[in-house]
């Protein structure tokens, strides 16, 4: 995660990762995305149709034409400043203060950071990795199995969206197929 002040602390109560998995509970409040992949673009278009957004470049760089012009159209405002710190009271996100000094009223703020596998071991085995826009994954088939024979993935690990419900999905799926393996 950017090492933003505040932002840390309010990580799954106001500053979130997933719309599907937190629009609704700020549905109409003031919402804001913070730059932090190529896809933070799309999420900005996808969290506007729950509030007024704002999408904090936080320096990055500007939006080509085409995507400013789809953040236009949904108007969701964009913020070049680079963001200093988020403020509120305990978990919750009222404000976001930007390098001018400048505060900008947000009620939540999505990120979309990149990911990382915490363990080796799929490279150990010999797994091949893809990059997903939010971090590597490990490569399977339509059946979970890794590149390496007799070696199955899921959950998270094995794809760019990170839910629960895929994951379980995707246990399913590989539990079955090493069952049908061994038979």
């Amino acid at each position: 995660m950017p090492g933003i002040p505040g932002l840390a602390e309010r990580w799954g109560k106001s500053v979130l990762h997933c719309p599907y998995c937190h629009g609704y509970e700020f549905s109409g409040q003031r919402l804001g995305v913070l730059h932090a992949s190529p896809k933070s673009i799309q999420q900005a278009m996808l969290v506007s149709e729950w509030g007024p957004t704002t999408l904090y470049l936080n320096g990055g760089p500007e939006p080509d034409d085409e995507s400013q012009a789809g953040l236009r159209k949904r108007g969701v405002a964009i913020e070049p400043a680079m963001v200093k710190a988020l403020h509120g009271d305990g978990s919750r996100l009222s404000s976001i203060e930007l390098a001018d000094g400048r505060l900008s009223a947000t009620d939540a703020l999505y990120v979309g950071p990149r990911t990382r596998l915490n363990s080796e071991i799929p490279q150990q085995l010999g797994c091949e990795l893809d990059d997903a826009p939010s971090g590597p994954i490990i490569r399977t088939d339509a059946e979970k199995m890794t590149t390496v024979p007799g070696v199955y993935a899921a959950g998270d690990v094995t794809r760019g969206a990170h839910t629960v419900t895929f994951a379980a999905a995707d246990g399913v799926m590989a539990g079955l197929a090493v069952h049908r393996s061994l038979i």
